[in-house]
């Protein structure tokens, strides 16, 4: 095996002009990939357009001697997204792996979340994610071998407070990675789709506001967990290596890797002769409570400090 993880791979990262998606962007770069630099440098609540900092990851790239381009579409439209997959075409004759980072935050507490904030994160994540592996599997199956790596998050796997709109399109997503992956299975066809739900300081984490000093203090240590952490993951995922992985999801945190529970059932309860309100109530509720997974967030469930 060749020491650079991906070399020769054409590897499209969305919004990598800052964050994690530029930690990724860089380290494909520096294991040998050739990379598109998605990034409508839009803000953290999706407005406005700026190509400066995809320029600028590539840029860096290209000063380390490695071959990137930047593309500036939009990963929440059919169109604009096989545009993307077109920009990897067009400049480097394929594509071997789409990493869907790229997110939006319009966080409200749910009896006051407008249509229009949870719309647009929908859009953004989930419909993104949708719409760039789309654009891209016709070209995946043609090769016979490809690789998806979303991001999905711990508001979505577990849950937060005032992110309903977030943690719906980043459990969607968890579920849109694991029915890729079940049918590209069933087809032999070479290709996999995995989740990361990353721990990192980006600008999303920062706006997130704090009110307890114990939410402050998780805060200064996220500080500490630099989005360069995250990237290694991601390119094992996108080589030859990691092919045979798929349909997981890993939490990364830091020096930690965790490799997440998906749903499946814990306790059952049977009626011979079914089931009344009532039966469910005396018999198989007072069975179940014992197993009541808690209204805990990701803070509670992460209770250590990173390491």
């Amino acid at each position: 095996m060749a020491d650079n993880m991906v070399e020769g791979k054409v590897v499209i990262v969305t919004g990598s002009g800052r964050g994690i998606g530029r930690g990724i962007a860089l380290e494909m770069a520096k294991e040998g990939a050739k990379v598109v630099v998605n990034d409508l440098g839009a803000s953290i609540a999706g407005d406005g357009t700026d190509a400066t900092p995809a320029e600028e990851v590539v840029a860096e790239i290209k000063a380390m001697g490695g071959e990137a381009v930047v593309n500036t579409d939009s990963v929440a439209g059919w169109d604009s997204a096989e545009k993307i997959v077109q920009c990897a075409l067009d400049n480097f004759g394929r594509i071997d792996t789409v990493v869907n980072n790229a997110g939006i935050l319009r966080d409200r507490i749910f009896h006051k979340m407008s249509e229009e904030e949870f719309e647009a994160v929908i859009s953004v994540h989930l419909r993104g994610a949708f719409y760039v592996s789309r654009a891209a599997i016709p070209h995946f199956r043609k090769q016979h071998s490809g690789s998806f790596v979303h991001f999905t998050s711990t508001s979505g796997l577990i849950g937060g407070r005032g992110q309903v709109n977030y943690g719906a399109a980043k459990a969607g997503i968890m579920s849109l990675s694991r029915n890729i992956a079940m049918e590209m299975d069933m087809m032999n066809a070479n290709i996999n789709s995995n989740c990361i739900a990353p721990f990192a300081w980006s600008r999303m984490i920062g706006t997130i506001p704090t009110v307890t000093p114990e939410e402050k203090a998780k805060v200064e240590k996220l500080k500490e967990m630099k989005p360069e952490k995250i990237a290694p993951m991601v390119v094992y995922l996108g080589s030859d290596a990691g092919r045979h992985v798929s349909g997981q999801i890993f939490a990364i945190r830091a020096n930690e890797i965790f490799l997440m529970s998906q749903p499946r059932p814990i306790r059952s309860a049977h009626s011979e002769n079914g089931w009344t309100a009532k039966k469910i109530a005396d018999r198989a509720i007072k069975g179940f409570e014992p197993n009541f997974t808690p209204l805990e967030r990701s803070n509670d469930v992460f209770s250590w400090d990173p390491m």
